[in-house]
């Protein structure tokens, strides 16, 4: 697994180096440390870019130190350019699997930040994004269970983000709840839904959809040895998957790229997006990279 971390000098940033340094990772992984030095908007003066350089390298090297200290293969870069085109750009060339960048937080000033970054990447990276907040380790992963909520609709984005699931190590104890909202859908907006029977039968299609769902979730995770259970609720899925994860006290949200609907990314990743920006804890957005054909 190649995992690109993308720090800069944030509080935020040292948040995602510590969930990296924290969790468990397939044997293999090999994680690089990018720092993206923007230069200023009107001037860029030589020896100012030069000191941001040199400070980056430091900050990714410290990070880098962290990561070999625990086992895992590290490489650092630092390159020049805009952080929300610069990271997709170096993990589509270095061949990302996860891109893992820290979340600025709830203030009026982190909105604006987390929207021209880790909004960026859930839209445009070419692999699956994670946006790390609220971390809780203060002693290695293996001993730290963790509570993941993976949101699914049955769709095969859906099924991608519980393969990522399966297919990686997780500390001993960690708990999963599979969760599948029931989309409830407001005549008021979407007037031509009025008739009472015709919503009834939506609700009903979209309820057993969501057990089916959960259903196929539980049994696909039980068998890897996770505790695992399963809930449905109605309502809209940006809203209800972070209600129900701060509800539960989730440490990752764990969803698709896209959703069941499947009318236009402006729809379906506006989910992703709104729970990444948010909830109250980390949030992987799962998209499975593409390799490009030679």
């Amino acid at each position: 697994m190649n995992i690109l971390l993308a720090i800069d000098h944030s509080v935020s940033s040292e948040t995602a180096v510590s969930e990296v340094t924290a969790r468990p990772w397939p044997a293999g992984t090999k994680v690089c440390v990018l720092n993206v030095v923007e230069p200023p908007a009107l001037l860029v003066i030589p020896a100012v870019l030069q000191t941001a350089t040199e400070a980056g390298q430091a900050l990714v090297k410290n990070a880098a130190d962290r990561l070999i200290a625990r086992g895992l293969e590290t490489s650092t870069h630092v390159v020049q350019g805009n952080p929300r085109t610069g990271i997709a750009e170096y993990a589509e060339s270095w061949g990302a699997d996860l891109v893992v960048v820290g979340s600025h937080g709830h203030s009026a000033i982190g909105r604006f930040l987390i929207g021209s970054v880790a909004q960026g990447l859930i839209r445009g990276a070419p692999c699956s994004v994670e946006v790390v907040r609220n971390t809780v380790y203060d002693k290695p992963a293996d001993a730290q269970a963790m509570k993941i909520l993976l949101a699914t609709d049955g769709s095969e984005f859906s099924l991608a983000a519980m393969r990522s699931l399966v297919e990686r190590p997780w500390p001993e104890g960690t708990m999963v709840s599979a969760l599948s909202v029931a989309e409830f859908i407001n005549p008021a907006i979407e007037p031509w839904y009025a008739n009472p029977n015709m919503l009834e039968r939506l609700l009903e299609d979209a309820t057993a959809r969501a057990r089916d769902a959960v259903s196929d979730a539980e049994k696909t995770l039980a068998a890897t040895g996770l505790k695992v259970d399963g809930s449905v609720v109605t309502g809209l899925p940006k809203i209800a998957i972070v209600h129900e994860a701060k509800k539960w006290g989730a440490d990752l949200i764990v969803l698709g790229s896209h959703g069941l609907r499947g009318i236009t990314r402006l729809l379906i990743g506006s989910v992703a997006e709104a729970v990444a920006v948010h909830a109250h804890c980390s949030v992987e957005v799962i998209r499975e990279r593409v390799t490009s054909k030679q």
